[in-house]
């Protein structure tokens, strides 16, 4: 897959190490709702394998972003059910349509398994990733209020979904 000289591909345990520092350099209370990574601590784990992510690719300087797409639930009766469970971009990157690039593959990769639904959380104060979802066909559809508490202030956590 390939966008704006950006290629989507799926995501090898070789990228542990540029898709760790990836998510250090990239990580703010706009968009976690957990800790900074520390250094060193494994990217990839027994619940965050390869096959989860894909990542966005540029000719220089390379890695420049990833998308994380699971399934729901382990429920058959949402098996047709994909979420986006983090989304990260090269702030050196940003402005490209590296984000769209890797929400549109989320969808395609999605619907190649079989899902029919892609569904997300975005934090309540993320007006930029909240409009750029929309723009991608998200609506939402419902608002937990004050659901984390990040930086002493209640945010609410924004589900949002699309059909496929």
């Amino acid at each position: 897959m390939s966008w704006v000289g950006i290629r989507i591909r799926e995501a090898v345990v070789g990228d542990e190490r540029v898709l760790g520092e990836l998510d250090r350099e990239t990580w703010s209370p706009l968009h976690a709702v957990l800790p900074r990574p520390e250094p060193g601590r494994a990217f990839f784990d027994e619940r965050h394998v390869p096959a989860h992510y894909l990542v966005a690719e540029a000719a220089d300087p390379g890695v420049v972003g990833y998308v994380r797409v699971v399934p729901s639930t382990p429920l058959a009766c949402n098996a047709h059910v994909r979420q986006i469970q983090g989304l990260v971009v090269d702030p050196a990157a940003r402005g490209r349509g590296v984000a769209r690039a890797l929400i549109r593959a989320a969808g395609e990769r999605a619907r190649a398994e079989g899902a029919t639904r892609l569904t997300l959380g975005v934090l309540g104060h993320n007006a930029p990733a909240r409009a750029l979802y929309v723009s991608e066909g998200f609506a939402v559809e419902g608002v937990q209020p004050g659901e984390f508490l990040l930086d002493g202030a209640y945010v609410d956590n924004i589900l949002m979904g699309r059909a496929l």
